[in-house]
């Protein structure tokens, strides 16, 4: 039988030191070759724009999805429904379909439609007509995104509120807590210890999806990295680096969130 302190032994994260030193090993050698410091400054360009991308989608994503999965709870029969067919068609749809479809079919339907319901207002000289042209394609990726992860985060909110004890929902109701006290004070706060870790995995997966917008020229990390190779034909280099940002930014996100989790727990036991 192994005792505590070799179970907490063999649990160390040697995996995590390993992975330290290798960052830091490639940080020096990038910081003393001209070649590699000039690549990384280049793709380095897109980071901000990816963290944007991410962070936009994933909020847009995590609201929506939460409305998605409270319609998938509700009382009427066909809000229920209307949830599942939205979950349930926007899952079997890639990201990188739905990239196109939203950049390329979606957003000139969008803008006809703007301009027919707008038709009177800009008739009276209170709207100008809005083109296809206005629609930036970094924000044709953003709604793309947001509502690829809408549907998957959607099912995490409802697994999580699902697993919330009924006794206490009945207690709240007995207490004469209306709906929306009772999501507020009783089942979220209980749901989001569930709901975190599944949720924090999204939020990773979302910046690697992210470099999907690159398809659209949208210019983050990836299409930095894209535009470098094909004019250096350093395509080894670019890539190298390209991977290395998104190591530093998905590992160090998922660090992160791996101590909020540790802290929530530490708080729900006290």
């Amino acid at each position: 039988m192994t005792s505590p302190a070799s179970s907490s032994k063999a649990d160390f994260p040697w995996w995590l030191v390993v992975a330290a030193a290798l960052a830091i090993a490639v940080a020096a050698f990038v910081a003393t070759s001209n070649l590699y410091a000039q690549v990384f400054a280049t793709v380095a360009k897109g980071i901000g724009v990816t963290i944007f991308v991410t962070v936009i989608a994933f909020v847009l994503a995590s609201a929506i999805g939460l409305g998605i999965a409270l319609m998938g709870m509700s009382g009427s029969r066909w809000l229920r429904q209307i949830a599942r067919f939205y979950v349930e068609i926007v899952r079997g749809v890639p990201i990188l379909v739905l990239l196109f479809w939203i950049a390329f079919a979606g957003a000139p339907a969008f803008v006809a439609a703007w301009n027919a319901l707008t038709a009177p207002l800009q008739s009276a000289g209170l709207f100008g007509e809005l083109l296809v042209r206005d629609v930036s394609l970094l924000w044709r990726a953003i709604m793309a995104l947001t509502i690829g992860y809408s549907a998957f985060i959607s099912e995490v909110f409802r697994a999580g509120i699902q697993a919330v004890e009924k006794g206490q929902i009945e207690a709240a109701k007995a207490l004469g807590l209306t709906r929306a006290q009772r999501f507020r004070l009783i089942v979220f706060p209980q749901a989001i210890r569930t709901i975190l870790p599944p949720l924090g995995n999204d939020f990773v997966a979302l910046v690697k999806d992210s470099s999907l917008v690159s398809v659209l020229g949208v210019a983050d990390i990836t299409q930095m990295g894209k535009v470098y190779a094909a004019g250096s034909f350093r395509f080894f280099e670019t890539y190298s680096i390209t991977a290395y940002i998104y190591l530093i930014l998905t590992v160090g996100l998922s660090l992160a969130l791996r101590a909020l989790e540790r802290r929530l727990r530490r708080q729900h036991e006290e």
